[in-house]
């Protein structure tokens, strides 16, 4: 049996001028259906030199099934391949962040968004019809101020099926047990949205390589819960960014030689971190 995503994998990966013209436009002609002038949530694609990526993630979300009116905007992140033609081609406004980080090019989207709800989406992420919908459903409900769900990897040649599976079942149960606790430290951006209203009062840090949304998601506690979406059909799908090209048993030993430092964090909850050297953009 195919996958949802099979048919956006036919372009994912290959340069924009691979791309059938009949796909670019269709992709144009939906967006443009999906476009609200009185949005309810607003879905923030960044992207930074994300040529091979983007016009499949563009693809997925001009046929996503969703009852609630929304925004779709883009922001380039001063990239230097033609990322900021494929926003053009695909008919969206969209802005161009000079200034380079996650957090940057994320704060740019929310300034400019109209609706209540921001989604996070990443240009080499692929999400599936039912995602916003459903998501936005647990969004709106009373004392919800922000949701995060799951998300796979694309299997290749260096990267099993099963052996997917099993990692992504590992991870996803420690990413569990972790949120009673400490929610914001098992939120990621690439499946992230939240009350855009609580997180224009709070903004992103941008002095900060890794981990914007998880401080988004720490300064937005104090409004409300953050709610963890388990349902498969909001279950996003995304190349090896955060795992690199290496073997997946290679990634799950680093994973638990990382988590487990600290492991005692699941057990209280925390309200302040520490940033490291390393992670600040100053020292880069």
């Amino acid at each position: 049996m195919s996958n949802w995503y099979n048919k956006y994998l036919s372009i994912y990966g290959k340069p924009f001028s691979e791309v059938p013209l009949d796909i670019v436009e269709g992709t144009r002609d939906r967006l443009a259906a999906l476009q609200s002038s009185n949005p309810i949530a607003s879905i923030v694609v960044i992207g930074y030199n994300e040529e091979t990526h983007l016009q499949a993630c563009l693809w997925a979300l001009s046929e996503i099934k969703c009852n609630y009116p929304v925004e779709i905007i883009g922001v380039d992140n001063d990239s230097k391949d033609r990322t900021a033609e494929i926003f053009e081609k695909s008919g969206i406004p969209y802005y161009t962040e000079y200034q380079h980080s996650c957090g940057y090019a994320r704060r740019c989207g929310l300034q400019h968004s109209k609706g209540k709800y921001y989604f996070d989406v990443d240009s080499d992420t692929i999400y599936p019809p039912m995602y916003y919908e459903l998501m936005l459903q647990q969004l709106m409900k009373p004392g919800i101020v922000a949701v995060s769900a799951t998300w796979s990897y694309f299997p290749d040649a260096n990267h099993s099926k099963l052996g997917l599976k099993m990692f992504e079942m590992c991870r996803d149960l420690f990413l569990w047990i972790q949120h009673f606790k400490r929610p914001e430290l098992s939120v990621r951006g690439l499946v992230f949205a939240y009350n855009a209203d609580y997180g224009r009062k709070e903004e992103y840090r941008v002095d900060i390589i890794r981990g914007e949304d998880g401080s988004m998601a720490l300064s937005l506690k104090k409004y409300g819960k953050i709610k963890f979406v388990y349902d498969s059909r909001c279950r996003a799908i995304t190349g090896y960014g955060t795992i690199g090209n290496q073997s997946l048993w290679r990634s799950f030993v680093d994973h638990i030689r990382i988590q487990s430092k600290g492991i005692s964090r699941i057990f209280y909850r925390k309200d302040h971190y520490e940033d490291s050297a390393d992670n600040l953009v100053n020292n880069v």
